[in-house]
């Protein structure tokens, strides 16, 4: 560790580092330790996994990616769903009798159950486990797509809409558990990035697909198809899905070769309590308390901000703005957002593999800078600060700012006349957006490992909060303010509630987790 008398130099050096001295390998048993260079051929792992093929870190690679993915789709269900109705909300009108107006509480009716629910899923996941809740999930989200399909009525669908909301959304914020459960610090990121990547999806490929259903086949065929979809998932994880809450070390209640981790057949069927914590009411609030957590409120909120111009706002203002200035059916509308996708998935290349590299780089460095900087006195090694990752998310900040800034201007140049302009910066925002929802929501779930799933519940409580809010003055702060105030606006709101706090924390949020923790020892 240094000492206070080393130089200013090896001090510069070493305030991004941290030590994982609870994890080191130095300490494990002859075999545990060849147990583990057997299986990953390399004891710089952290966390330091079991020697147990039970634990999900020991899982073959391929069974992680499998799981994954099947999560990640999951995840990206809950924002498809919602925004599935996004470029129907004339027909919606016609059919059940009601304003458009009304019917676009469809969408914002789901982004907001889609903050709450989780709060209550996530206690249950951690003491049920992840895979029973997956599956509840899906089966009831297939009748509330059923119900939705055969509403008499408005209400009757409002009602249907909420309770498919309710059931679909516990991926997409128990997902950063699973991520947190299953692959190592060094590639969390990559694979945060995934999860992140189909969360942010969901929203723009909802109505480019369903344009095309809606003109073809009739609105209620969106439900029908999303029914049908949560069939197949529901089947495909049952058998494939395995289950990743692990608790590390035997207990009266649990040990690590218990029926859930086996890939067996009779594991499929195996449901039960895998952590005997006893469920308390305060357990479906604790998310919340991470608003007293800045290394976790801050990021949380600077990528809702985020999220909230780049992805909310040019979803649902397209929707809106591009019928009236360019007369575009639903289908037309559904097109633009191909920009959104093809800018996602350019960021999440640095969100999620330059991020990766960014931190390997920085560890690779401190680790041969020198004996005295490398280890502590117990030989424990040292890590990169996850302060260190957030200097990626400026990137991110920059282009949402460019991309928001540029749809709004071309918008207000276009006229009545369409051009790919508008789409341009669609594109550029939405590559910003996926780069700070990586790189935030992995330095959060960095800070704070032992609790991922709480991060990822309230990560996603703020961000759904602000999606529900914005569609509600966002068209009567382009009509007041026109398009060129509307992005002085976005650019200073994105300023002040995401740049300057994220710089904020990356210079005092090392300070601010020792202060809290020794706090609560």
């Amino acid at each position: 560790m240094t000492e206070a008398g080393t130089s200013m130099a090896k001090e510069e050096d070493t305030q991004n580092v941290e030590y994982s001295g609870s994890e080191h390998t130095h300490a494990l048993s002859v075999e545990h330790r060849q147990y583990l260079l057997q299986r990953h051929g390399t004891l710089d792992l952290e966390p330091v996994p079991d020697m147990s093929d039970g634990d999900p870190y020991n899982w073959p690679k391929s069974k992680k990616i499998l799981n994954l993915a099947m999560i990640a789709f999951h995840a990206m269900m809950a924002t498809f769903t919602a925004a599935a109705v996004q470029s129907v909300f004339a027909e919606i009108a016609a059919d059940l009798d009601v304003s458009i107006h009304r019917a676009s509480y469809m969408l914002s009716l789901q982004i907001a159950v889609l903050g709450g629910a989780p709060l209550f899923w996530r206690p249950l996941a951690q003491r049920f486990g992840r895979r029973p809740i997956f599956l509840l999930s899906l089966i009831c989200s297939l009748v509330g797509n059923v119900g939705c399909a055969v509403s008499p009525s408005y209400a009757t669908m409002g009602l249907c809409r909420a309770i498919t909301a309710f059931f679909i959304s516990p991926a997409s914020a128990i997902g950063s558990a699973v991520v947190a459960e299953t692959f190592f610090k060094k590639e969390r990121a990559r694979y945060m990035g995934v999860w992140t990547m189909m969360v942010t999806l969901g929203v723009p490929m909802a109505p480019f697909i369903f344009g095309f259903v809606a003109v073809r086949v009739g609105y209620r065929w969106i439900y029908w198809i999303l029914a049908i979809t949560n069939g197949v998932q529901f089947i495909l994880y049952f058998l494939l899905g395995r289950e990743t809450l692990y608790l590390r070390g035997p207990t009266p209640a649990f040990s690590p070769t218990s029926a859930p981790h086996k890939s067996t057949p009779q594991s499929l069927l195996s449901f039960g309590r895998i952590n005997p914590t006893p469920l308390t009411l305060g357990d479906f609030v604790q998310p919340l308390t991470f608003v007293a957590r800045p290394c976790v409120f801050i990021p949380a909120a600077g990528y809702a901000m985020v999220f909230l111009w780049a992805n909310i706002m040019v979803s649902v203002e397209t929707g809106q703005l591009f019928p009236e200035k360019f007369g575009f059916d639903s289908q037309q509308v559904g097109l633009q957002n191909i920009s959104i996708i093809i800018g996602s998935l350019i960021g999440e290349q640095i969100g999620g593999y330059a991020s990766d590299w960014w931190m390997w780089r920085r560890h690779r460095k401190v680790i041969n800078s020198s004996d005295s900087e490398s280890q502590d006195d117990d030989g424990s090694t040292l890590a990169p600060q996850p302060e260190f990752r957030l200097w990626l998310g400026y990137p991110g900040y920059l282009l949402t700012i460019c991309g928001v800034v540029v749809y709004f201007i071309q918008l207000d140049r276009a006229g009545h006349t369409w051009n790919v302009t508008p789409d341009v910066g669609m594109g550029i925002a939405a590559a910003g957006n996926q780069i700070v929802t990586t790189v935030m929501t992995t330095y959060a779930v960095d800070c704070y490992r032992e609790d991922a799933a709480g991060v990822g519940v309230f990560i996603n409580f703020v961000r759904q909060t602000w999606g529900f809010i914005g569609p509600f003055w966002f068209p009567e702060m382009i009509k007041q303010a026109g398009f060129g105030a509307s992005a002085g606006i976005a650019t200073a709101m994105l300023v002040v509630v995401s740049m300057i706090p994220t710089a904020v924390v990356q210079w005092r949020g090392r300070l601010w987790r020792q202060m809290l923790s020794s706090l609560s020892a």
